[in-house]
């Protein structure tokens, strides 16, 4: 055996490097090791921040200075629909905010994150080993744990009190416990890939191209997260500093199936060819060879995410949907949550109880959120009249929840989830049957062949969206839209379509 640690954490990204440097500055004498199993970190999946990471980021982790020079400040988020793939260009339906946002936002090289975390991690007194693998994991319970690791030609052991799993889509601590359960009920898959060439938002040539559909939003539409939407599928079109953009597509399978081609880039390139934003802003782009990724089946959860001597952080303990950007949001709760409770444990606290509440609070969150947010959304979110209800109320329900707990208190505000409380199971009851009834009229909708149909010709540009009286006001703006698409839901045929089987369609947005 060769050493002792106070935690040991496998992967050293966002979530693990997070993890060890808040328990570093919390206990300064612990002694921490992170195992890391590439030598260099490459380009993730999940560049785009919420205002909760971005709280994080700013606020706990004290980064800002460094995101200032080396990341984009991001403008929001903005949504476009088209009836038809025929459409014109500035016909389509846009969805976002018509000035800069007010509260941090970031589009970030998740590689160049990571290492800078990392290093700082390294630097308040962390140990690393970089490139290594663990070839043998034995969970004996706090202060008995047993890790076997390959690095710089020779195997190592070594003994943990605490095991932070932090491994991302590896799971391995959750997948060695048994504890990793697919989310059957959001069948989505993902296509994503770099590209070079994606034409300026805010160039001279579209301006001069569509000068009424350029002024209409006085903020930068380059650097926002733009979303593309269809019926059963959503793009993303997200900047990066020095040029290059994250696209991706993501779906449900009940839904939508992709365009074929040979490679990942081509099969991208072929989709956005049946939406006018996309034909129009990619006419030029050229995938990156070498950096393109498809993911199955995206959402999953751990039953658990901390027990006898272990914890799980970021994409190890769950993933859901990128829609809303909020992984990094999980990864930030988690990596706090698991470190504050570790840190508890090694200054001689008895946390057991603390554990199972902590389960139970994980558990209920995810759930949740599911409900409140992404079950059934595939039906919907591509007609922009029963979207745009949504994109008020689930935004500025965002803003009134967790933006407004995390921004009360950020060092000790990440320690409870979103939904936390009696309150926060109200909010999740309400927004679980708001979203029930969108996907039900969207249904109504496909059924009597008018989907989308209202896909052009308006904008829904606002203001912004603070956790105060703003989102208050935009609250009641997307009450009015829901309840006006319940009041033409009364007129339609009663015709029905089963809740989840593929659909024929005639009416379909691109």
């Amino acid at each position: 055996m060769d050493s002792f640690y106070d935690a040991v954490i496998i992967g050293g990204a966002f979530s693990g490097a997070s993890a060890a440097l808040l328990l570093k500055r919390r206990r300064p004498s612990s002694r921490i090791l992170i195992i890391e199993k590439v030598a260099e970190f490459d380009r993730k999946v999940g560049e785009s921040t919420t205002e909760v990471s971005s709280c994080f980021l700013t606020k706990v982790l004290g980064i800002s200075t460094w995101l200032g020079h080396h990341q984009l400040a991001k403008q929001g988020l903005r949504m476009w629909f088209a009836r038809t793939p025929a459409e014109e260009f500035p016909d389509c339906v846009e969805m976002g905010a018509r000035y800069n946002s007010r509260l941090s936002g970031f589009q970030v090289d998740r590689a160049t994150l990571d290492e800078h975390i990392l290093a700082l991690a390294v630097e308040a007194g962390c140990e690393l080993w970089r490139p290594a693998k663990i070839t043998a994991l034995e969970l004996g319970g706090v202060g008995r744990n047993v890790l076997t690791v390959q690095h710089a030609d020779e195997r190592r052991a070594v003994r943990a009190q605490w095991v932070i799993d932090a491994s991302g889509r590896a799971a391995v601590v959750a997948r060695k416990l048994d504890l990793l359960q697919p989310m059957t009920e959001l069948p989505t898959n993902a296509l994503w890939a770099r590209f070079t060439g994606v034409r300026d938002w805010d160039g001279h040539a579209l301006r001069a191209k569509f000068p009424g559909w350029a002024n209409a939003a006085t903020t930068s539409r380059s650097w926002a997260t733009n979303h593309l939407m269809g019926l059963g599928w959503w793009t993303w079109i997200i900047p990066l500093k020095g040029g290059d953009y994250s696209i991706g597509l993501v779906y449900d399978t009940r839904l939508f199936t992709p365009p074929a081609g040979a490679t990942i880039g081509e099969r991208l390139c072929a989709h956005f060819q049946n939406h006018p934003v996309g034909r129009e802003l990619l006419a030029d782009a050229r995938p990156v060879a070498g950096d393109q990724r498809a993911f199955s089946a995206l959402p999953y959860v751990s039953d658990r995410v901390m027990g006898d001597g272990w914890a799980l952080a970021g994409d190890a303990a769950g993933f859901l949907d990128p829609l809303y950007s909020p992984g990094l949001d999980f990864c930030a709760f988690t990596a706090h949550g698991a470190q504050s409770m570790i840190a508890r444990a090694l200054d001689g606290e008895d946390i057991s109880a603390c554990v199972e509440k902590y389960n139970a609070r994980f558990t209920f969150c995810y759930r949740a959120w599911f409900d409140a947010i992404y079950r059934d959304k595939y039906f919907y979110m591509g007609d922009a009249e029963l979207m745009a209800a949504a994109f008020l109320l689930d935004i500025a329900l965002y803003h009134l929840g967790p933006v407004r707990q995390v921004y009360s208190d950020p060092a000790t505000q990440f320690d409870f989830f979103p939904f936390d409380g009696r309150p926060g199971r109200v909010v999740a009851a309400f927004m679980a049957f708001y979203n029930r009834r969108l996907a039900a009229l969207a249904r109504r909708k496909i059924a009597a062949r008018i989907y989308g149909t209202r896909n052009a010709h308006w904008r829904l540009l606002v203001g912004g969206f603070l956790p105060g009286g703003t989102s208050g006001k935009l609250l009641l703006r997307g009450l009015v839209r829901w309840a006006i698409a319940e009041w033409r839901n009364l007129f339609l045929p009663w015709a029905t379509v089963p809740q989840a089987a593929p659909l024929d369609i005639s009416v379909r947005p691109a």
